[in-house]
């Protein structure tokens, strides 16, 4: 990557000059015109030098290796201001990496930071009983962008699910089932479940009922309780895969708290023993606050395991499905930020290999304007009903544009889906959303569509590039003599470098800015004249921009899971 190497060069010089081990900071200025790379290096080193910030940029420039700028493509180098240091690559850089793209095409991008690792990513959690909501929806649309930025880095990815089949929340369900009749899909399970909800905290005989109930269906000793949960389990689950595949996304390993979250106990019982947890009013608990924390209970006084205990279990049983987990990532909300504090501790304390493996990763919520949901209330907000909202507006937008059934079907679904992804990750992981029903689905800017719409006018542009035989098979585009570079070329090189911060930072908000000043330079560049124009001898070179442009942000929006719509 040509940073790297134009760094390199620079620390070297700084290195002759007398810096020992320099840091180097390189940038893209704010401003295009200001060159493709800058650093301050002058004004960090000058005082150490004695020297003062312009004089020692006058002096590293000078100091440049020659022969290795002209192996950079460097044009030329300028100092500006106190003492900045701006490099301008030359055209025949950008041409060479526009041919780059073009032949790498899906692979451009790419790269092998993270060859040799495999990582487990958790996300998306959902829970038996319970209807996927757009909590869930957020979770799994940061964790998917992860994975797949992760894998693009070379590493190999695990997708990996925790669902609480077994439960308080199980037990409500049941008892709301057992009271209106069996439910025969998600929706009425999640009304099943409001109902226990509500009947535990107002009802002390029915709490009583519930508490009873939780225990059968841990043990499995009632066999007309196990008939209800068996069928109340499957019908959630496949729900479950049909949202997955409606947001393109799939899972290698699905871990049970019925399953797995078992081996808990055991764990708890054991290092009990070792003074890890401690007895304390019939309850085995652990006192976070030796460690600046709180304390969490981990065996109840009923004797049951709590989550804490499965999550134990959990944990263990990811390096043993796959030992050379380089590492273990878990997304959720920063709701449980506090709690992951208190498990990541113990986990250090018992298993201090997994711990040092196990990251958490927060995210924030995802709001509709009228507020908060709660599915203990049953107001909750289902991703599907939300998927559903959206299409309904995008069928608004092209209900004029003449397409038959099918093809309007997939537009309104891709359409909505991007919208929604692009309005989750457009921000830094962490920050609270309040979704904004018009402004996700603006062709306009700032919006999954706006990018969607971008690749398929470059798709269409492309097409009649091959039509009018100045592009594809046979053509050989070439950069005219008198071409200026231009933004465009500028910005598509830049795609690796986003691509690895995204990956490295856990950050795809930085590829969704990204690529959403792409597709403005696009337009841009789109609205300055005519592209294909078989009188223009630039036309063909202008279309290897095109097709350029087309590679990166479809690979670009692959990294983030929004689907591509030929026609919008």
């Amino acid at each position: 990557m040509i940073k790297e190497v134009l760094k390199n060069l620079i620390s070297e010089t700084l290195e002759a000059l007398s810096v020992s081990n320099p840091k180097v900071f390189l940038e893209h200025p704010a401003d295009i015109g200001h060159g493709d790379f800058s650093t301050n290096v002058a004004l960090v080193f000058a005082k150490e030098l004695g020297m003062k910030p312009r004089e020692l940029a006058e002096r590293i420039k000078e100091r440049l290796n020659l022969s290795a700028a002209e192996r950079l493509s460097l044009e030329r180098v300028e100092i500006a201001g106190a003492g900045f240091i701006n490099f301008y690559l030359s055209k025949n850089y950008f041409a060479n990496e526009v041919s780059e793209i073009i032949k790498v095409g899906d692979g451009f991008g790419k790269n092998k930071k993270r060859a040799g690792q495999k990582v487990m990513v958790e996300f998306t959690d959902p829970n038996p009983f319970k209807e996927f909501h757009i909590g869930h929806l957020m979770s799994n649309t940061i964790g998917e962008s992860l994975c797949r930025l992760i894998a693009f880095e070379g590493a190999e990815v695990k997708r990996a699910t925790w669902q609480g089949d077994v439960g308080l929340h199980v037990a409500k369900a049941i008892w709301g089932a057992l009271k209106n009749g069996e439910p025969k899909n998600p929706a009425k399970w999640g009304k099943a479940y409001a109902t226990g909800s509500t009947a535990y905290e107002d009802d002390v005989l029915a709490k009583k009922e519930i508490e009873e109930l939780n225990k059968k269906v841990y043990e499995r000793s009632d066999e007309k309780i196990n008939a209800l949960y068996d069928s109340g389990r499957k019908i959630s689950l496949e729900a479950f895969e049909e949202i997955y595949k409606r947001l393109d996304t799939h899972f290698d390993y699905n871990f049970f708290e019925s399953k797995e979250g078992r081996d808990g106990e055991a764990v708890i019982l054991e290092f009990l023993k070792k003074a890890v947890f401690e007895e304390s009013e019939g309850a085995i608990v652990f006192r976070g606050e030796k460690y600046g924390l709180h304390t969490r209970v981990f065996i109840n006084s009923k004797g049951l395991p709590t989550y804490e205990a499965k999550e134990l279990g959990l944990n263990r049983k990811k390096f043993e499905v796959e030992p050379d987990l380089s590492e273990s990532i878990i997304i959720t909300a920063n709701e449980q930020s506090g709690y992951f504090s208190v498990l990541l501790k113990v986990l250090s304390l018992i298993y201090p290999a997994i711990g040092k493996k196990t990251k958490h990763l927060a995210h924030g919520l995802l709001k509709l304007p009228s507020g908060k949901m709660s599915s203990r209330k049953g107001d909750v907000i289902t991703a599907e009903s939300l998927i559903n909202d959206i299409k309904k507006l995008v069928a608004e937008k092209i209900k004029d544009r003449g397409y038959d059934a099918a093809l309007a079907e997939e537009i309104k679904e891709k359409v909505a889906i991007g919208a929604i992804k692009y309005s989750i990750l457009r921000q830094a992981v962490g920050g609270d959303i309040i979704f904004d029903f018009e402004k996700s689905i603006s062709f306009e800017g700032d919006s999954g569509p706006y990018l969607q719409y971008g690749l398929a006018r470059a798709k269409s542009l492309l097409e009649k590039g091959k039509e009018a035989g100045i592009f594809g098979e046979g053509a050989e585009p070439k950069m005219p003599a008198d071409w200026t570079t231009t933004p465009l070329e500028k910005l598509l090189t830049r795609f690796p470098e986003i691509v690895s911060r995204s990956a490295e930072e856990f950050s795809p908000h930085h590829l969704v800015t990204y690529l959403t000043e792409l597709v403005a330079t696009f337009n841009a560049f789109y609205a300055e004249g005519k592209i294909v124009d078989t009188a223009n001898e630039s036309a063909s070179y202008k279309l290897t921009l095109v097709s350029a442009f087309a590679i990166v942000l479809k690979n670009g929006l692959a990294l983030l899971g929004i689907p591509t719509p030929e026609k919008m």
